[in-house]
Parts: C-alpha cells; sequence; structure tokens
C-alpha cells in the first residue's frame, strides 16, 4: 500500500468527486435559487406529503428489516439446517435484482388479481398502490442491509458468554437484553443507517407498487422526476435539498447514537 500522503490524497480526491462535489453541486443552487423562493417551493400540501411519506415509509420498513433482519441473521449464524444456504444466497437476491424487476414482482404477487393480492382482498387488505404496497418494496430493498451488517458481529459473539449467563441462572430474556443487544448494537444501527438511506431515496421498485396518487402514495423521488419532467429543475433542486437535509439530520442522530452505545459497551 502506498504511504499515508498519498493515500490521504487519494481518497480525498475520490471522496470529492463522487460525494462532495455533487452534494457541492446541488447545494450552490439552492443558494443561486435563495432560501425564499427554495421555501416557496418546498412549501406545499403536495410536497410535504410526498416527502412524508418517503421518510414515514423508509422508517418503517427500516424498523422491520432491524427486527426480522437480527433474527434471520441469529438464524443463519448459530444454527445448521437442510436450505440454509440457499437462504443465506437468497439474501443478497436484492442487491443483484434491478430495483424495476423488484417493483413489477411485488406488484404481479401483490396486485388485486395477483397470487397474495387475490388472497388479501378477501380479508380487505390491500397491498398494492397503498402505502402497504411502499413499505413491502421498501423491505424488500433494505433487508439485506442490516442482515450483512450484523451477521459477521454475530459470527464474532463468542457463545461463551451466553453460556455462562445461563450457568449464572440468568433468563433468556436477561440475556438477550444485558449480553447480547449491547454488543449488537452499534451493528444494528450501522444496518438500520444503511437500510434507511437506501429506503429514502428508492425509486424503481416503488413506483410500480405505490400507485403514485399526489397526497397519497406519492413518493419524494418521483415527484423529483416529474418536476425534471416538466423542465422545473429549481423545484426539483428545491426537493432533494429538503430531502437532503432530512437524511442528514436522521443519520446524525444515528451516528450519534451509535457512538453512545460503543462508549457504553466500551468500544471507544
Amino acid at each position: 500500500m502506498p504511504g499515508f500522503g498519498l493515500s490521504f490524497g487519494i481518497m480525498l480526491a475520490v471522496l470529492s468527486i463522487v460525494v462532495l462535489l455533487p452534494i457541492g453541486a446541488l447545494l450552490g443552487r439552492g443558494i443561486a435559487i435563495g432560501p425564499a423562493d427554495l421555501w416557496d417551493m418546498v412549501n406545499s400540501r403536495r410536497v410535504w406529503a410526498a416527502l412524508g411519506l418517503s421518510f414515514r415509509s423508509a422508517l418503517v420498513a427500516s424498523i422491520f428489516n432491524l427486527v426480522f433482519g437480527l433474527i434471520l441473521a441469529w438464524v443463519l449464524v448459530r444454527y445448521r439446517f437442510w436450505g440454509r444456504r440457499f437462504i443465506d444466497a437468497a439474501v443478497d437476491l436484492p442487491f443483484a435484482l434491478p430495483t424495476a424487476v423488484a417493483g413489477i414482482a411485488l406488484t404481479a404477487l401483490y396486485a388485486p388479481n395477483g397470487v397474495f393480492g387475490q388472497a388479501l382482498a378477501q380479508l380487505g387488505i390491500q397491498v398494492a398502490y397503498t402505502e402497504l404496497g411502499i413499505w413491502m418494496a421498501l423491505i424488500f430493498i433494505g433487508l439485506p442491509f442490516v442482515v450483512r451488517t450484523v451477521q459477521p458481529v454475530i459470527e464474532e459473539l463468542e457463545s461463551e458468554l451466553e453460556e455462562a449467563s445461563a450457568t449464572l441462572g440468568a433468563a433468556r430474556i436477561y440475556t438477550l437484553r444485558r449480553v447480547i443487544l449491547p454488543t449488537l448494537t452499534p451493528a444494528l444501527l450501522t444496518g438500520f443507517a444503511l437500510a434507511m438511506a437506501r429506503s429514502v431515496g428508492e425509486y424503481g421498485s416503488v413506483i410500480f407498487i405505490a400507485g403514485n396518487i399526489p397526497n397519497l402514495t406519492e413518493i419524494a423521488p418521483l415527484l423529483i422526476v416529474i418536476r425534471l419532467e416538466e423542465y422545473n429543475y429549481d423545484a426539483a433542486a428545491a426537493i432533494g435539498i429538503a430531502m437532503l437535509l432530512i437524511s442528514f439530520a436522521m443519520l446524525l442522530a444515528i451516528n450519534i447514537i451509535q457512538i453512545w452505545s460503543r462508549r457504553r459497551i466500551g468500544l471507544v
């Protein structure tokens, strides 16, 4: 590997080109537009509804993935059973599958005439073209982020800790709450943040199953595309800046909690 100076220079150059310059260009356009005009473009019922739907759905899906992803990762690491390798490989499928294909597949399953859609309709549940459909799409694309982040930590977690806790008479729920979860918390928060960030900006898999009705099932990324198709680049930039600021605030809060959890268990 090259020395620190060259490595740092390469890292800084790549980071600037890939991350900082695009964000800087977006913020620069916002400065050129002006705060007052930016606020006027964002402050509408349709924009707030789209932003609320995007972040609310991303949060719900990420919380589900946090819980189910932990369970799935735990089962894959701690148990040996027939079909384990297949399930482990299937976890990565959302990474490889084009998002448009995922959206079409989910719509085919959950549409009113779909395999699951017909059965759920008899129970009075509609998935496709509702917010619930958006949740399903975001759960699908976000689950691997939690599983693959938590899985290596579980592999390094010594089973002797659980055995020692059980030997001392601790109940399983106590061992989970006092021994396992504190150790896994930093990885869980990282997986949650990755899934959340991925879900907020998801477009391809959602538009097929969402319904895309303004003020109801229209996500913020779709509204940005609509503004671009209308050649209203300033309005698209305004919505993008709003998403950027909200996402940054959420990720900052998650990172603060992550640092606190690491200090609590003595990792820093």
